[in-house]
């Protein structure tokens, strides 16, 4: 998903759930700071690098892909955009390594969605948001996992987009991906980029959907491919009915988290509450242009009657690089962000760990340097006690 999404459809999401304005803008932020915190980022701010969230260009330009660096890979994409949906999946064929890359594929409603819900609970609106982020992508980024492999991540030439005709069926038509990551894409011709193939099992170009492109975080877009993990049979992804189902989850999730409901269930929606706005909501998730940030803007302001500002990454960096060192994780909003990022990113690497992969490695951040990390998991176990003293 894209910011219009994370950012302007979170505070929405937020909004509807009864959240006040400030909330739902801190809310909102964290959500799409999840798409901006890199190491590069934290460097700026003096920050964790464990709390790295996700990997500019640059960055991946320059990863290493031996084991170690792989990991370091997974643990950000997997944790954050690409959270498997069954770690305990039963894998008929292929070798160890493959059964583990083919449980972290990407889906809704798994069992590590609602330990995420679940540790956002009275951990601040940096973490409620953080886990919006994760629960938008859990949608948006089905069947794909966050690993490098080509034997899971990889498609062919076989992708047609499914276009709707005036008597409600779809017409097929082929989608033909460029590969200039600074071409301008053009829905209405049916223009769009997406990764070189490359042979290589590891290769970053094979991380997530790069094979498909920015297709998946697109709301309006209907296709049909061949994934490499369903021995290239045919599967559909239908969007709108994704990133509906995505909203109303959220909706419910944020219910959860401000304790209109006692637990937080999986395939659980709360449709009564969009109600209202739904046909609004629809109507933006079918335009077919590759940003809705301006009509999500507008319904969210229309709920709250409050002006939502627009995301600026340097917002909170004078907060958080002028506060005192022992002052910094608990009482700037960056802080917050980076134990909550730490956090859950220890959780998810735990439970995969604890699934018999190691393609994540273990729960504390590794670096071209060396073992490091130390002082990071500190923090947590910091936080976590100062919570159980409150």
């Amino acid at each position: 998903m894209n910011s219009d999404f994370h950012y302007y459809a979170t505070y929405c999401a937020a909004a509807i759930a009864g959240f006040p304005h400030e909330a739902c803008q801190e809310i909102c932020y964290s959500a799409q700071l999840v798409d901006n915190c890199t190491k590069t980022f934290l460097k700026t701010v003096n920050g964790p690098l464990s709390a790295a969230t996700t990997q500019l260009q640059s960055e991946m330009v320059n990863a290493r892909t031996d084991t170690v660096g792989l990991q370091d890979i997974t643990r950000i994409w997997s944790s954050f955009h690409f959270l498997p949906r069954d770690l305990n999946a039963e894998v008929k064929k292929g070798s160890k390594t493959y059964k583990n890359k083919y449980r972290l594929i990407c889906g809704p409603n798994g069992d590590l969605l609602v330990d995420t819900v679940n540790l956002a609970k009275n951990n601040g609106n940096e973490a409620i948001g953080l886990a919006m982020h994760v629960l938008a992508d859990t949608w948006a980024h089905t069947y794909f996992a966050g690993t490098p492999s080509l034997v899971i991540n990889n498609t062919n030439s076989y992708f047609y987009e499914l276009m709707p005709q005036e008597d409600g069926s779809f017409k097929r038509r082929p989608v033909e991906f460029g590969h200039n990551p600074a071409a301008k894409e053009d829905p209405e011709k049916g223009e769009y980029t997406g990764s070189l193939f490359q042979a290589s099992e590891n290769n970053i170009m094979n991380l997530g959907h790069g094979r498909a492109g920015h297709l998946p975080d697109y709301s309006f877009i209907r296709y049909v491919y061949l994934p490499a993990w369903g021995d290239y049979a045919e599967i559909v992804k239908d969007n709108p009915h994704d990133y509906i189902h995505a909203f109303a989850q959220m909706v419910y999730a944020l219910q959860y988290l401000s304790g209109q409901h006692p637990t937080f269930e999986k395939e659980t929606y709360a449709w009564t509450a969009i109600e209202p706005y739904r046909e609004a909501i629809e109507r933006i998730l079918s335009i077919r242009r590759v940003d809705d940030s301006q009509d999500w803007k507008a319904l969210g302001e229309s709920i709250t009657r409050e002006t939502i500002r627009e995301f600026k990454i340097d917002e909170y960096h004078n907060e958080y690089t002028s506060a005192p060192a022992d002052k910094k994780d608990d009482e700037t909003f960056l802080g917050r962000f980076f134990i909550a990022a730490m956090t859950h990113k220890s959780m998810v690497t735990s439970r995969i760990s604890a699934s018999g992969s190691k393609l994540a490695g273990i729960s504390i951040d590794y670096t071209r340097k060396g073992f490091h990390g130390i002082n990071d998991y500190r923090k947590i176990i910091k936080n976590m006690e100062d919570r159980d003293n409150i």
